[in-house]
């Protein structure tokens, strides 16, 4: 059964009135889950709190230290932590909601409780390296998460498939000498981060996709480049870094993807889970900024994954 893990607390990091990752984020999409009549089959479940230990898997301890010492307190204001990351009193307590999200779904999957799972998160982490915050993000919920997967339960290969239109430049940076994960990242490029650049290793492949581009090189390069890595690789659990910031719709980016490659993708991925995983999915919540255009795309998302 699919299982959607989320938080209230999720909903308190505040980046400021003009910021694009706001809590509307959120709204949009438990908005659209009641309208798609989805919100009745599937369950919820509460993000716990991430542990240290858990983090300390993929981040620096004095990096951490750093975050938790900036951590403002309730009634203070809050603080940048680069130029797009901004920390408020509500945001620690919401990012570790958002690791432990991730955290959660790998226990449910891995205990046969729920399959595949959804995190509905923010603050989102794939821009977050091991020493450092950026991009909106904080912790790297994503890797936080295959790490959990590889450590506490012993999987010996994980995939993660990012396709926001961002480079995953955090969660490369963390595995990228670690042949237990493989990471396929697609984005715009050149554009934010500006890492990332067309790359085949036996363990990173990213997809570097101009401006304009749209749902067939999208396609084109995943079947080309993807899918021969992740049927090779024979991933044991699959994590989607689901970003939805490339859609034409979103002013995010130049890329122009559909809600129909969302869900193209999605099923492309999903067959790979359930050839070679036993059909383990977690997804987590990356990008998307048009709040309508953002909650439609999760939709579409996860209709794929509940069939």
């Amino acid at each position: 059964m699919l299982s959607i893990i989320s938080h209230p607390e999720c909903r308190d990091h505040d980046a400021g009135p003009l910021h694009p990752e706001s809590k509307a984020r959120l709204d949009a999409i438990n908005n659209q889950l009641i309208m798609s009549g989805m919100d009745y089959v599937v369950r919820h479940r509460d993000a716990p709190l991430v542990e240290r230990a858990q983090l300390e898997r993929v981040h620096d301890r004095d990096y951490l230290d750093r975050v938790y010492a900036l951590a403002p307190g309730q009634g203070m204001e809050s603080v940048e932590v680069d130029g797009d990351t901004v920390m408020s009193p509500g945001t620690l307590r919401a990012a570790e909601r958002a690791a432990g999200a991730g955290v959660l779904g790998v226990d449910l999957v891995m205990a046969n409780e729920a399959n595949p799972v959804f995190c509905m998160i923010r603050p989102p982490g794939h821009h977050a390296e091991r020493d450092k915050a950026m991009g909106f993000c904080l912790f790297n919920n994503i890797a936080v998460a295959a790490a959990h997967a590889l450590e506490a339960h012993g999987l010996s290969r994980v995939a993660i498939i990012d396709f926001d239109v961002h480079h995953g430049n955090g969660t490369e940076e963390i595995f990228k000498t670690e042949p237990r994960v493989l990471f396929c990242s697609s984005f715009q490029h050149p554009f934010y981060p500006f890492t990332g650049h067309e790359k085949e290793t036996d363990n990173l492949v990213d997809i570097p996709l101009s401006a304009g581009a749209g749902s067939a090189e999208f396609r084109e390069a995943v079947s080309a480049h993807w899918l021969p890595h992740l049927r090779e690789f024979k991933p044991e659990f699959v994590f989607i870094s689901a970003g939805f910031d490339a859609h034409v719709a979103d002013d995010m980016s130049s890329v122009q993807l559909t809600d129909a490659d969302y869900e193209w993708v999605t099923r492309e991925l999903k067959a790979v889970a359930d050839e070679f995983a036993g059909g383990r999915i977690v997804s987590m919540l990356e990008g998307g900024y048009e709040p309508d255009v953002l909650a439609r795309s999760v939709v579409k998302h996860l209709n794929v994954l509940l069939d």
